[in-house]
């Protein structure tokens, strides 16, 4: 394997020269640039990958940090959202990291540790809260950041988002045009940024409907489905159909049906969010919407990438239509 020095001679360039081209300087024309790059394939030359960090001054790694409980990693949606940031910053030479911590204080503390160690270039902060102390203190710290989703907190940041206001009005609009009246709200916290807005949609359609929001707030997971649909179920004017905040709430709404002798959707109608694998084989095949991950992870991957380099944060900020995707778990009410 050729060393840098033996590159160096043979292209009758400086070791400097060749050393800026490979890590793609600017200050080296796109031409030498080319060359260099050929000729060290050509002699299997790989640069030392710790010397190339240290005289950039950069770690060339970037980490997302998941609000989660200890041991605990069950969040489909992320899983597949890693994949496509994965893909897309190993493009650009860049290693993604995960960090798993307990919203709160742990939380605040590992991204502290991140940044004022130097341990990472830039981070994606998921799951927005209304009230972000996460975006507060990178803004404070003004650390390159890119968040998936938007929050309250004021300031100049780098976002990707979904429409789900827009996304959730439309999927009332649906529910009410195939008949329904009583339609309920199976809603995650609306400390998350993202219940707040597909709430919003649902509320300003019935509204504009002249009906009444039948609302539930639930924790964001099956079991949360299971209780809220549960509980909206047994009401003596149930809803004929469960607008749900996101797809495992819809699964264990779909559970709750079961258990107490509801078909779906002959007697009962079920909308999720977020398009998750398993939804088109639940039973009935769930209609749901998505924001489509492998797209939103190029996206974020860009924006970060763009932070790093020390573009303006008011230029990289992205709210994308959602898709509805019309399953077998909805039908007129009976």
């Amino acid at each position: 394997m050729s060393s840098l020095r033996t590159l160096a001679k043979s292209l009758g360039l400086s070791i400097t020269t060749v050393s800026r081209a490979l890590d793609n300087y600017s200050d080296v024309s796109e031409a030498t640039r080319a060359r260099v790059r050929a000729a060290a394939e050509a002699a299997g030359y790989r640069p030392n990958a710790a010397a190339r960090r240290l005289r950039k001054g950069s770690t060339e790694m970037v980490t997302m940090v998941l609000p989660t409980e200890p041991g605990q990693f069950n969040e489909p949606l992320y899983i597949e959202l890693l994949a496509a940031l994965g893909k897309r910053l190993a493009k650009d030479g860049y290693d993604l990291t995960l960090l798993a911590s307990p919203p709160g204080t742990e939380e605040i503390k590992t991204y502290r540790r991140l940044v004022e160690g130097r341990r990472t270039d830039g981070l994606i902060v998921v799951r927005t809260r209304r009230d972000d102390a996460r975006v507060r203190w990178l803004l404070d710290a003004d650390f390159p950041f890119v968040t998936m989703g938007r929050t309250d907190v004021a300031g100049d940041f780098a976002f990707v988002d979904g429409d789900g206001e827009a996304a959730f009005r439309e999927a009332t609009q649906r529910l009410l045009a195939l008949g329904h009246r009583r339609i309920a709200l199976v809603g995650a916290p609306t400390a998350f940024t993202f219940a707040t807005l597909r709430r919003a949609g649902y509320r300003a359609a019935m509204a504009a409907a002249g009906l009444e929001p039948i609302e539930l707030e639930v924790a964001a997971d099956e079991e949360g489905g299971h209780a809220g649909a549960s509980a909206l179920l047994r009401a003596p004017a149930r809803p004929t159909a469960l607008l749900c905040a996101t797809d495992r709430i819809a699964y264990g709404a779909l559970r709750a049906a079961r258990r107490l002798g509801l078909s779906v959707p002959a007697d009962l109608s079920v909308v999720g969010h977020d398009n998750l694998p398993a939804s088109a084989f639940s039973d009935p095949p769930l209609t749901t919407m998505e924001l489509p991950i492998a797209e939103t992870g190029d996206l974020l991957a860009d924006m970060l990438l763009a932070r790093i380099g020390g573009a303006d944060p008011r230029t990289l900020r992205r709210i994308c239509p959602v898709r509805f995707v019309e399953r077998q778990s909805t039908a007129p009410p009976p």
